[in-house]
């Protein structure tokens, strides 16, 4: 916190710096607490009728009444990060975007407008890496129109904690009343270590999701287009380890013990759907199953990974980290709660 001269906190940030990091102490809320100051960080979104409104890196937004504030100051970026590799939001914002195709799309200035019937949020919602070219209020006119002559709700995926992360865009969405949904992150890692990890030998890769493949896939019913979703990007490639019914489950009515996605794009190769039978579990498959797509991946001339992981998901979350991922941002999906936007 800043300290004056004579040694008293100061509150030394203003309505001007709207848009910048900032670290604030203010009076505790309540009596029910020892601790009688609360402190903040993150990007101060608002500043209006003696109300601040500061988002965490978590994309919590925190409302602060300016009276209660006992000091304040703007604070750098957070520090670069000291495990995986650099990368910026923007970079991994595309990638990732490439890694999971809608089967429908539509520019809107820098916005990308996303659909695929309705699989999966991030196929069917607005990507903003930009100006849209239009006014907000008119742009998300725009986004509900497009996405209601489809017969689907309108999403805006958005950004937080990161360096050029959106944590603005937010604060205006909720303004508006739109609602964020869910709530998952981005990690990265190295993507040799994962190779190493176990032995992947007995893994079967393929460039399709078979009907093995699917039959231990969480979505059940998979639709054509969602086999368009899943077979989009660069370079896709599916694992299977046999179940205990015969090669994958060819032929049996044994689906396969675990399966996994990986998509191959520069130096990246992005993870997903690794997915392991519920008796199975805790026996490092899910290890088996990123390897033999990491050696895969490797072999293609990528160095370095990514995965998407839900704040819930307590397990991947261990996984993950024991394998070097570590949080690059959050990202989260923003619905408009409007009559008639679903």
């Amino acid at each position: 916190m800043e300290i004056s001269a004579a040694g008293q906190l100061e509150v030394r940030i203003t309505t001007a710096d709207v848009g910048k990091r900032v670290s604030v102490r203010r009076l505790a809320d309540t009596e029910d607490t020892t601790e009688k100051f609360t402190d903040t960080v993150g990007v101060l979104t608002s500043w209006d009728s003696g109300v601040l409104t500061i988002t965490r890196k978590s994309g919590e937004s925190v409302r602060i009444p300016e009276t209660s504030l006992v000091a304040g100051k703007v604070v750098p970026p957070a520090p670069a990060r000291r495990r995986g590799p650099s990368a910026t939001y923007q970079e991994l914002a595309h990638v990732s975007a490439r890694a999971w195709r809608p089967v429908e799309s539509e520019r809107l200035g820098e916005w990308e407008l996303r659909a695929a019937a309705g699989y999966t949020r991030r196929a069917n919602s607005v990507l903003p890496l930009g100006d849209p070219g239009l006014p907000l209020d008119e742009a998300l006119t725009a986004v509900r129109r497009w996405y209601g002559d489809r017969g689907l709700p309108a999403y805006v995926q958005t950004a937080t904690g990161g360096q050029g992360t959106q944590e603005l865009l937010c604060a205006e969405l909720e303004q508006r009343g739109w609602t964020r949904e869910v709530t998952a992150e981005l990690w990265v890692g190295a993507l040799a270590p994962v190779a190493d990890r176990a032995d992947a030998s007995g893994v079967q890769l393929s460039r399709a999701a078979d009907e093995a493949w699917l039959a231990r896939y969480q979505r059940k019913g998979v639709s054509e287009v969602a086999l368009k979703v899943l077979g989009s990007g660069p370079s896709v490639w599916f694992a299977t380890v046999p179940g205990e019914g015969g090669e994958g489950g060819h032929g049996s009515d044994s689906a396969p013990a675990a399966i996994g996605r990986c998509v191959v794009d520069g130096r990246w190769a992005g993870f997903g759907a690794v997915e392991v039978d519920p008796a199975l579990r805790r026996r490092g498959l899910a290890s088996v199953v990123m390897a033999a797509l990491a050696s895969r991946a490797l072999a293609e001339g990528a160095s370095a990974a990514w995965l998407q992981v839900e704040a819930e998901n307590v397990g991947a979350r261990a996984l993950y980290s024991g394998m070097g991922f570590s949080a690059h941002h959050a990202y989260h999906h923003y619905r408009d709660r409007r009559e008639g936007s679903s």
